[in-house]
């Protein structure tokens, strides 16, 4: 499978993603459709499929105008959702296919919204999986809890998305990575690994290169709010389990103007 991301808006990401054999392609959260139709006749791909991680209008604006556009689409998004254009609602756990050799998995990771799904995906067994974690897991970040709590932030985090393979490439919702680098750094100033990847991330954004993607083992290594479970992070937060500390780390960060 071949991705391609797609910068919509001001800091958004759409994604297409396409079954080399077939050229099939599904877009995720098209919010700019003209945009990621133009990308798609470039890539030679004929998009099949809508993924939509989420109802907010920056990731599900594009939906409707998706259906005037490719009328036999199907539009896929979270059962606890109020996604637009929707005709497919999906539950954790439902699984689909995409031309020949792309599996696609729902995964729902509420908190940011209620109905949230990010989607988990793999290729032919030699490539690397992916996971589009819309605005739950950003790079060095996540999304606000908008509709849910410390628990499912949690989860979704440290369970749902921490126990896919570790080399999973994660593409998340927005361009938010060096901004919630420099936060991290506030939290652990002595990681060097997130000094290093803020230094990349700015070089990458001077050229006006994405930091799409990270992945799940670099997301424990950078993510404060993946590293609530280390007691060291907790002590840092004066927390004494994760939930409260990826709580109080949320209440910093929204506080945090850095």
């Amino acid at each position: 499978m071949k991705i391609y991301h797609i910068p919509c808006l001001e800091d958004n990401y759409a994604y297409l993603i396409v079954d080399e054999a077939t050229r099939e392609a599904a877009a995720v959260d098209p919010v700019e459709p003209e945009k990621v139709i133009r990308a798609a006749d470039e890539a030679g791909a004929d998009i099949k499929l809508v993924l939509t991680t989420h109802r907010h209008w920056d990731h599900a604006g594009g939906n409707n105008k998706m259906k005037q556009l490719v009328p036999a689409i199907k539009v896929c998004g979270g059962s606890l959702d109020n996604v637009e254009g929707c005709d497919t609602k999906v539950e954790n756990g439902d699984r689909f296919s995409l031309g020949a050799d792309v599996s696609i998995l729902a995964l729902h990771t509420p908190c940011h919204t209620k109905g949230h799904i990010s989607y988990f995906v793999t290729g032919k067994s030699e490539e690397v999986p992916a996971v589009f974690t819309g605005d739950t897991l950003f790079i060095a970040g996540c999304g606000k809890f908008f509709e849910g709590t410390p628990e499912q932030m949690y989860e979704s985090l440290c369970v749902t998305l921490g126990s896919l393979p570790r080399p999973t490439r994660v593409f998340c919702g927005h361009e938010y990575t060096e901004k919630n680098l420099r936060f991290a750094l506030t939290v652990e100033p002595e990681n060097e690994k997130i000094s290093q990847k803020l230094s990349w991330a700015q070089q990458q954004r001077q050229a006006n290169l994405p930091t799409v993607p990270s992945t799940i083992d670099e997301e424990y290594e950078i993510n404060p709010f993946m590293r609530v479970e280390l007691p060291e992070i907790q002590a840092k937060v004066g927390c004494h389990s994760p939930t409260e500390a990826i709580m109080e780390m949320r209440r910093m960060k929204d506080n945090w103007r850095g």
